[in-house]
């Protein structure tokens, strides 16, 4: 692999304290072109803008679809990685379904630890500090004809983070617009997913609300996902979230707090929730929690949720499923405990 290295580092310029998610980026990124019905050459560059066409397909189609990762550094200097494997794979499945070639797993993992170990130094220790990592694919050939790219670039970039989310959240349940349809790509991380949230979304914050939950789009009475992330409702002690389908995306995070609850005894419930079930278990207080869960944001608790004109406020938990399985979440991303599903990989 070609690496050229950036002659000095901007690292000093960054403000580590007071960090803008997903606005700042490091010294170096990873890019590999496909060409002649062929992956080519990988090489690191430094971070920078690149020249592409205006008529290049995904201005106009929109093929292209990304990931979301985190590396966390230990107490000891040492950086790991959180179920890599889920996330190579599952670009990949987003790609076959954007008609995007799928990308070689040793190009991905070599490119992806040489990265982060020639910008390590941007990696900080520390609860709560971790660097995001975005890979992503897009169409880069020229023309405008209705049909698929053969040409693509892979990259990945990387941006150091801390918390994704502060203060508190309330969502609204979706009544009118929906994420994704049956035989859609709402399974897929495609970019056209998030970029027809953002309407609906702004319309909830005018009313005071962070996020969406979003609802089946067909009777928008089954709950889905919240804003971009998967969502959990916690019923008197049972786990409650929706199963994966066409329209819902595996997420990462979705599946460890699953086995982490499993593994405490906690009774989970992988089926359809109805906007009935929760908005009644609310009314009777049985509703004690609801939270979001995802790379970015890990765990994020609901204050309270919105539903047809009625807001329905949640109480703190003394015994938090949130902030328990968070904990036991981080404490296994920064090895502070023993991980007994093997989900982290050291970076050496």
């Amino acid at each position: 692999m070609k690496i050229t290295k950036r002659e000095s580092s901007k690292i000093q310029d960054v403000d580590f304290d007071n960090l803008s998610f997903g606005s700042q980026f490091t010294d170096h990124m990873f890019q590999c072109d496909f060409v002649d019905g062929a992956w080519q050459e990988p090489e690191i560059v430094p971070y920078g803008p690149m020249s592409i066409e205006p008529s290049a397909k995904v201005f106009h189609y929109g093929q292209a679809v990304f990931e979301g990762m985190k590396a966390f550094k230990d107490d000891a200097g040492k950086t790991w990685l959180f179920r890599p494997e889920e996330n190579w794979a599952r670009i990949n499945k987003s790609s076959v379904r954007l008609a995007i070639p799928e990308f070689p797993k040793e190009y991905f993992f070599k490119g992806l630890e040489t990265l982060l170990k020639l910008d390590n130094d941007w990696i900080k220790s520390g609860d709560g500090n971790a660097m995001y990592i975005r890979p992503f694919v897009i169409a880069t050939q020229n023309g405008v004809s209705a049909s698929p790219s053969d040409q693509y670039r892979f990259m990945i970039i990387c941006a150091p983070a801390q918390a994704y989310y502060s203060g508190e959240v309330s969502v609204l349940f979706a009544e009118k617009y929906s994420r994704a349809a049956d035989g859609g790509v709402g399974f897929a991380k495609a970019a056209g997913n998030y970029a027809s949230q953002f309407y609906p979304t702004n319309l909830a914050k005018e009313s005071g609300y962070q996020q969406i939950v979003w609802t089946d789009a067909s009777t928008h009475q089954y709950l889905e996902e919240a804003g971009t992330m998967n969502v959990f409702f916690r019923v008197g002690d049972t786990l409650l979230t929706a199963p994966n389908n066409d329209r819902i995306l595996d997420g990462v995070t979705r599946k460890s707090i699953i086995q982490l609850a499993q593994d405490a005894g906690v009774n989970v419930e992988v089926r359809r929730v109805s906007v009935t079930e929760i908005v009644s278990a609310a009314q009777k207080g049985e509703l004690k929690e609801i939270f979001g869960a995802g790379t970015a944001a890990v765990i994020v608790p609901f204050k309270s949720f919105g539903h047809n004109g009625t807001d329905y406020a949640l109480t703190n938990q003394d015994d938090s499923y949130a902030l328990r399985f968070k904990k036991e979440l981080k404490d296994i991303q920064y090895n502070r405990a023993v991980d007994v599903h093997g989900w982290r990989q050291e970076v050496k």
